[in-house]
């Protein structure tokens, strides 16, 4: 069997990196990772990363085409957009600067696709976390906790439907329904400040239900390109649904992220917060357990 070329991670921060780089070598592939400077988590140093700041364009794609890489994985939170100045490097980012600043001056999801571009166009293939690191991909059905309850499946549906709609907006990737009335959509802030927000009006009486009730729902956008944004939960989401008082998390099977399963399905169980895979044309009739 003819062994696998190198496979190259760009991370950034957060732990999904780490994830991806270990499921990859499990598989027996080699692996160059790449840490972006001032963004990747310190515990890369693990995997004997590459430290890039956004100026070394040109000493990236000299050590990808050393190392004999084709495939690169974008994966990781990136919490500061580069500025020019940032990247007036080396001789390679400089002769590549239009394609460059062409991407920083998108929006954040156009940033993504031109970035990809910049690598397509020096013949490496972009490839997804979920295809390297398939086991973390969220499972169709009932997966943690208790099952849904008839309220809480209204509220999954009504949910999917709030989300679907801000997602073609292009504006979140998530939304929360509790006693029939969606009570929040995700925006720039992020799932956990959308949780956080439900917090607060839980506390301020804004919010109002007896005992747990409620879902929030997290699928992709229609049109993501998930080989460079999947949505991603972890243990801070169940514990942060779990404040909110909600009932249950919803994610879309096959298109959402699930880090640190274990961990996952064990605060589930343990904090009484189902999870759930869904497809967004889902009938939920009948499926109360």
């Amino acid at each position: 069997m003819t062994k696998q070329a190198p496979i190259a991670v760009i991370a950034g921060g957060g732990d999904l990196p780490g994830l991806v780089i270990r499921s990859a070598l499990a598989q027996g592939r080699d692996v160059v990772t790449i840490a972006i400077k001032g963004e990747a988590d310190a515990s890369l140093s693990a995997f004997n990363p590459v430290e890039l700041g956004w100026g070394q364009i040109g000493k990236l794609f000299s050590t990808l085409k050393s190392r004999g890489v084709r495939d690169v994985v974008l994966i990781g939170a990136v919490q500061r957009r580069p500025d020019f100045t940032s990247i007036l490097g080396d001789f390679g980012t400089m002769w590549r600067l239009p394609r460059i600043i062409a991407a920083v001056v998108g929006g954040d999801d156009h940033l993504l696709v031109k970035v990809a571009g910049i690598f397509e166009r020096e013949g490496l293939h972009v490839v997804g976390a979920h295809e390297v690191a398939p086991g973390l991909v969220a499972n169709p059905g009932h997966v943690a906790g208790p099952k849904p309850d008839a309220k809480a499946l209204s509220d999954m549906e009504l949910a999917i439907q709030a989300v679907d709609a801000v997602g073609r907006l292009d504006i979140g990737q998530g939304a929360i329904a509790v006693g029939a009335r969606v009570v929040a959509v995700e925006g720039a802030e992020g799932t956990d400040a959308m949780l956080e927000r439900i917090t607060a009006l839980r506390a301020n009486g804004r919010v109002r239900s007896k005992g747990a009730a409620g879902v929030l729902v997290k699928c992709s956008k229609p049109q993501q390109d998930l080989r460079l944004d999947m949505p991603t939960i972890g243990p801070q989401t169940i514990q942060k649904a779990s404040d909110a008082q909600l009932k249950g998390v919803c994610v879309e099977a096959g298109r959402v992220l699930v880090v640190h399963r274990d961990e996952v399905e064990r605060l589930c169980n343990e904090l009484g917060v189902f999870l759930y895979g869904c497809t967004r044309n889902e009938d939920f009739e009948g499926h109360e357990g």
